[in-house]
C-alpha cells in the first residue's frame, strides 16, 4: 500500500484537505479509537487512517461494534481489512443486542429523533389527540414537555412551516398517526446499547484520547445539523473527529478508485447503498435491502423481521396512507 504522499497528490481538493486535517489531527493526539463498522465509508476512513499514521504515527485501536443481528458478509469483509492492513479489529459485543433491546425498550420506526419523541409520549399514556394546541395538551398531561411540543409543532420560530424537530418535519405523520395509533411500544434504545454505550466504554476502557467516525455531512439526517469536521475534548473529554465529513458522494468514489477499495459483498455483489444494522427499519432502501437480504442471507431475513416485525407493519401501514393522499 502507497502512503500519505499519495494523498496529497491526488488531484481530489477534498481527499487532500482530509489527508492533511488527519495528520494534524493525529500529531495532537496519543491514541485513537477508529469505529470500523464494514460498511462503505469506514472502508475509506480505515484506509486513510493507514496512510497518515506513516506519515504521523499514532497508536490505533479499530473497532467493530456488534449489535447481535449482524450479515456474515461484513464479518467476512472484517477479515478481509485485517488481512489487507495487517491490523487487529477489536470485535465488541453489545451491552444488550439489538433483538433484546427491542423486546425490553421497544422497536425503532422512521428515526432515531420520532422514535424517542414516540417513547416519551407512550411513557406518559398520551392518546394521540388531534389537538394542535400545546397549552391544552400541557394541562390535560402535565408532563413531557419536548414531546408534546413535537406532536404540536410547537418548535418552530415561524409557524407557517415546522421546524425539523417537529412532527410536521416528517409529512403526513401526525395525520397517520392520529388515525392509526401504535399498538406496539417504539424506542431507539437499540443504538444506545449495542452500540453508544459499548463505544464509551471502550473509549475509558482504552484510554483513547481521540475517536475517528466516518461520518458524512451529505448524508442528510442528524448528520447535516452538524458544522464541523472536528470537536476538540475539553475538561478531559475525548476529542471526535470524521475525516470524511465534506466528502461527496463523487469524492469517496473518487478514493475508491485511485486507492484500489474494496467492499463488502453488501455493496460488490448485493448492490447495496449503504450498509447499518441489519434490517434497520429507518433504513431508506428498506424494502429492496430486504428483499436482497431474503435472496442471499435467508436466515437473517428472518431474524429480523421477527425482531421488528411491528415496526415493518407500521412502515408499510404509514407508506400505504402517504400514497393514499396521492
Amino acid at each position: 500500500m502507497s502512503g500519505y504522499s499519495e494523498l496529497l497528490g491526488c488531484g481530489n481538493l477534498s481527499i487532500v484537505d482530509a489527508a492533511m486535517k488527519c495528520e494534524q489531527v493525529f500529531h495532537d493526539h496519543n491514541k485513537a479509537l477508529v469505529s470500523i463498522s464494514g460498511g462503505a465509508d469506514s472502508d475509506v476512513i480505515l484506509d486513510i487512517c493507514e496512510r497518515v499514521r506513516q506519515e504521523q504515527p499514532i497508536e490505533i485501536v479499530y473497532g467493530f461494534f456488534n449489535t447481535g443481528i449482524e450479515y456474515r458478509a461484513t464479518l467476512r469483509h472484517l477479515d478481509y481489512l485485517e488481512d489487507r492492513y495487517g491490523i487487529e479489529i477489536v470485535r465488541f459485543r453489545a451491552e444488550k443486542s439489538v433483538p433484546q433491546c427491542c423486546m425490553e425498550y421497544g422497536q425503532p420506526f422512521a428515526s432515531k429523533y420520532i422514535s424517542m419523541m414516540i417513547a416519551r409520549l407512550q411513557n406518559i399514556g398520551f392518546e394521540w389527540d388531534d389537538s394542535d394546541s400545546y397549552d391544552e395538551l400541557w394541562n390535560k398531561y402535565g408532563k413531557c414537555r419536548s414531546g408534546l411540543r413535537w406532536w404540536t409543532n410547537d418548535f418552530a420560530r415561524d409557524k407557517s412551516r415546522p421546524s425539523q424537530f417537529d412532527i410536521g418535519y416528517r409529512k403526513h405523520l401526525k395525520e397517520f398517526m392520529v388515525k392509526n395509533h401504535p399498538w406496539f411500544r417504539i424506542s431507539p434504545k437499540c443504538c444506545d446499547f449495542a452500540k453508544k454505550r459499548v463505544a464509551k466504554r471502550a473509549i475509558k476502557e482504552s484510554g483513547c484520547d481521540l475517536t475517528v467516525v466516518g461520518v458524512r455531512k451529505s448524508e442528510g439526517g442528524g448528520r447535516s445539523m452538524q458544522n464541523r469536521c472536528f470537536d476538540k475534548g475539553i475538561d478531559g473529554k475525548t476529542s471526535t473527529y470524521r475525516p470524511m465529513f465534506w466528502f461527496s458522494n463523487e469524492d469517496r468514489r473518487q478514493y475508491e478508485r485511485l486507492f484500489g477499495i474494496r467492499h463488502s459483498d453488501c455493496y460488490e455483489v448485493w448492490g447495496f447503498k449503504r450498509t447499518g444494522c441489519v434490517g434497520c427499519p429507518y433504513s431508506r432502501n428498506l424494502e429492496s435491502d430486504m428483499e436482497s437480504t431474503l435472496r442471499h442471507e435467508p436466515k437473517i431475513h428472518k431474524a429480523v423481521s421477527n425482531v421488528f416485525a411491528d415496526s415493518y407493519e407500521y412502515t408499510r401501514m404509514f407508506d400505504e396512507f402517504k400514497k393514499s393522499l396521492k
